[in-house]
């Protein structure tokens, strides 16, 4: 067998002296039965230390692959795009030097295999298998990327008749750092640290406990190994066009855990796999397993497998493969946190995590070579059976509308592009199930296509499952996410529509605004139906501009447009613009924020005049944010990062966030809306908070921060308790985790109803709206409907689970709860509307909590 006979050093589990600096020697990593090219340099020749020693920061990581793909010709190297903070994503595609010569032949030939019409007469038997290599997409989990330089090193200096064989039938693409942001940040964190000459283990060490965000996430504090589905930042659009270029059969995503656990290796809890997932994925998945379990009993690693994680949410690293194709396994390390730390099972050693993620490398390596064909088959099977599931499949497709929201519809579009899935434009108006679905404004989707089971993925409302408890979400049906009418099609429906769809599209169609009417001396309005109305309304302020918000409807423009209550008006009197300057910000605003913004010569408008008192004056929003942790408080790193992301990449806006620790110390009177999301704020100071929303400041609140709105007496807020199962008598002990699991709701789609008259409800045009909830805490209804604009309907659940007992507590319950302070106003969101970015459908609430909370 190959890569056999492991060095076994002294620098095992417990054999490190947390007074000793490291020292490793690249053996201990190695496999010595095989001879490596003296040409090729090790990661310590260019890095200047061993792997292992210390955390490598990305730029080394970077430099090192670049070497490698320099002097060795198995490595070429591609940047496949950047993130937020212009960090570059590398590709490293490693192969024999004859298959570089041919390595865009190999993918075309490959890729067949997901095509049905192709794939039936290919011959795989020397077709190679193509392995997705990916590491640490949670950046403080960092044995995976350190790993990498390994697993980068092996594959480019091993010598030898089988390495030469395996590389001639194995493509390997190399993603040594998924997120490059995180993993840089955290590198800094604990080499900054680490002591020089004694390296301390205590797990109460501040090496150990790094300060909040922490290096998990991205940029703007999202997890990643969320996004492979939504698909909302940059780090995953290069990703997943990757992905899709070559369709890997099998990809491996390697992270950390708690630092008492062991190592862990798919299959997971077999219970709760996704039943859109094959059979086939979890056969193929066990016969790997075998293999991890073989290399990790040649070192004397402890290991475990099929107790822990699931292959439910197909947004993950692990799991997305499964639902395209291919097959994705997790590994996880029990972690320590620097560079070593006291645990259960001794002191744990950072070269001790990356050996293990190393050599499940390779065994994933040998694996997916001894196994190639059944890949293959597997993959092309897949695609064969997708068309016939398809065939048989009584629902055939679905239709889904934008409305009057074209941006919103256009992200929903590219999303669905980037997945590769087939998607036509209605080319005359349709009526599906009693509802209208407009040319111009409405899609559809075929389920016959080779991404059908996907498609149901993204489109499906499931309620009932096997399984009660889920690892992450139980619900992310993304037309809902979207806030996009839709519907499902039969066979006659589907006949029916196809006579008026054009061909598939290739690129999302742009959706631009327009300033109809021209030029106007009197005033411009839009509507805020539009996702980006809220950055044009920016825009306005920033400019130094003024602009009211029509409380009534209106008719009037050079089109008599009838405006909605919410519309947005900008008169030219009195302003620090003349009117070509207006115009020319009209214009961007049209084009760039994709609004129609119309021109009104006269006041003397239909319904009310434009002078009217129910037309009344916005003040600019500066928005405050309470962020971190202290002692006594604080803040959802993920929740937090969601309003950074949304205010600042999305629309624009300027946004101060805040320590916790700091805040009693700010100028409260430089701010006019306090952000605060779902977390503790013990720390705050309620009675300077309560003076400055008496003076006219406005509190937006999401979940946890509820109570802590209550407490303070900012808000008066009745709390409801959900029942508990009381039939517990049967029971046993080991029963008790199944029994508390089943009574969180790790994410779940929900039905709301608004009042679509209340300022918080400007821009929807339907009052029923879908909310995304992952929290047990409700709120009793208001006998006040005004301090209540929005509740769970009487049947809420739409997607996903949700216990009996936590269902009954849900319907009818409170969404969002407004209340006075003074001259000012508290605005309680039971829920989180921006969820990890893909809840688009929910940022308007947020929104106008932000812009019109203060005329509430």
């Amino acid at each position: 067998m190959y890569l056999r006979n492991f060095f076994i050093s002294i620098l095992l589990f417990g054999g490190l002296v947390a007074a000793q600096p490291l020292r490793i020697d690249l053996e201990y990593y190695l496999p010595q039965d095989v001879s490596y090219d003296p040409s090729i340099p090790t990661p310590e020749e260019v890095l200047g230390f061993q792997v292992g020693e210390w955390h490598v920061s990305h730029d080394k990581l970077v430099q090192y692959m670049n070497v490698l793909a320099t002097v060795s010709d198995r490595i070429s190297i591609d940047t496949i795009g950047y993130t937020y903070e212009r960090r570059p994503q590398l590709h490293l595609m490693i192969t024999s030097p004859a298959n570089h010569n041919r390595l865009e032949d190999i993918r075309q030939e490959h890729i067949k295999l997901s095509d049905p019409q192709s794939s039936e007469g290919l011959d795989i038997s020397n077709m190679p298998v193509v392995i997705n290599m990916g590491y640490s997409v949670h950046g403080n989990e960092p044995s995976g990327s350190n790993a990498s330089l390994l697993v980068a090193y092996y594959l480019a200096a091993a010598q030898g008749d089988e390495i030469e064989d395996i590389l001639e039938h194995t493509v390997v693409i190399l993603d040594p750092s998924i997120n490059p942001d995180g993993f840089n940040r955290f590198a800094h964190w604990a080499n900054s640290h680490r002591g020089i000459q004694v390296i301390n283990s205590s797990p109460a060490n501040r090496e150990h406990n790094e300060a909040w965000p922490r290096g998990r996430t991205n940029h703007y504090w999202f997890d990643l190994n969320r996004d492979w589905l939504p698909a909302q930042h940059p780090e995953s659009h290069a990703r997943l066009a990757r992905f899709h270029a070559w369709k890997p059969n099998f990809l491996t995503d390697h992270h950390e855990m708690g630092s008492n656990n062991t190592f862990f290796f798919q299959p997971g809890i077999p219970s709760r796999n996704n039943p859109l997932t094959p059979e086939k994925v979890y056969d193929l998945t066990k016969a790997v397993a075998a293999y991890h379990a073989e290399y990790l009993d040649e070192i004397g690693s402890l290991y475990y497998s099929q107790e822990s994680f699931d292959d439910y949410y197909y947004g993950k690293g692990s799991t997305y493969p499964d639902v395209n194709g291919s097959v994705g396994i997790l590994f996880e390390q029990a972690s320590s946190r620097g560079h070593v730390r006291d645990t259960d099972n001794g002191k744990l050693t950072f070269p001790f995590t990356i050996r293990n993620q190393f050599v499940t490398s390779l065994s994933t390596l040998q694996g997916c070579y001894e196994l190639r064909e059944e890949f293959l088959s597997h993959q092309r099977d897949f695609f064969l059976t997708a068309t016939q599931e398809a065939k048989q499949d009584l629902q055939k497709g679905y239709i889904f509308s934008v409305g009057k929201d074209l941006r919103r519809g256009q992200a929903f579009v590219e999303m669905l592009l980037r997945h590769q899935i087939w998607i036509a434009p209605a080319t005359s108006s349709l009526v599906v199930n009693g509802a209208r679905y407009a040319e111009g404004e409405s899609y559809v989707v075929p389920l016959e296509q080779p991404q059908y089971r996907l498609i149901k993925a993204i489109f499906e409302t499931p309620t009932t499952f096997t399984d009660s408890l889920f690892y992450d979400v139980s619900a992310w049906t993304l037309p809902l996410a979207f806030g996009l009418p839709y519907d499902r099609l039969n066979a006659s429906q589907l006949s029916r529509v196809k006579g008026a769809v054009s061909a598939y599209l290739t690129d999302a169609p742009a959706a631009l605004g327009r300033v109809i009417g021209g030029k106007s001396d009197y005033a411009y309005a839009f509507e805020w139906h539009g996702y980006y109305a809220p950055r044009a309304l920016n825009r306005i302020f920033e400019a130094g501009l003024r602009a009211k918000i029509a409380r009534k409807e209106f008719t009037g423009g050079t089109t008599d447009h009838h405006f909605t209550m919410g519309t947005i008006l900008v008169p030219l009197q009195n302003q620090v613009l003349d009117a070509e300057e207006i115009l020319t910000l009209m214009e961007t605003i049209a084009e760039e924020d994709g609004i129609d913004v119309h021109a009104l010569p006269t006041g003397y408008t239909a319904g009310v005049n434009l002078g009217s008192p129910s037309i009344v004056a916005l003040e600019a929003p500066k928005v405050l944010m309470i962020v971190g942790d202290t002692r006594g408080g604080y803040a959802s790193g993920y929740e937090a990062g969601e309003v950074w992301h949304l205010l600042d990449y999305r629309y624009h806006m300027d946004l101060t966030m805040v320590d916790i620790g700091d805040a009693n110390q700010i100028d409260w009177d430089q701010y006019n809306v306090l952000v605060l999301v779902d977390g503790s704020y013990g720390a705050l100071n309620g009675q300077e908070v309560r003076d400055w929303v008496s003076k006219g400041g406005v509190v937006v609140a999401t979940k946890g921060a509820l109570s802590w709105l209550d407490s303070q007496g900012l808000a008066n807020l009745n709390f409801r308790n959900a029942g508990r199962d009381t039939s517990l008598h049967d029971l046993t002990y080991a029963d008790l985790s199944n029994v508390r699991g089943a009574q969180v709701i790790g994410g779940a789609i929900c039905e709301v109803e608004i009042d679509l008259s209340h300022p918080l409800g400007y821009g929807y045009t339907q009052s029923e709206i879908p909310v995304f909830r992952n929290s047990t805490r409700y709120l009793e209804p208001e006998d006040n409907a005004f301090a209540m604009p929005a509740n769970y309907t009487d049947t809420p659940l739409l997607s996903g689970y949700i216990s009996d007992e936590n269902l009954n507590a849900l319907a009818g319950s409170g969404a969002i709860h407004v209340s006075r302070q003074g001259r000012g106003r508290v605005i309680a969101m039971v829920d989180n509307p921006n969820f990890r970015a893909f809840w688009w459908g929910t940022n308007k609430l947020f929104m106008n909590s932000i812009f019109f909370g203060q005329t509430i």
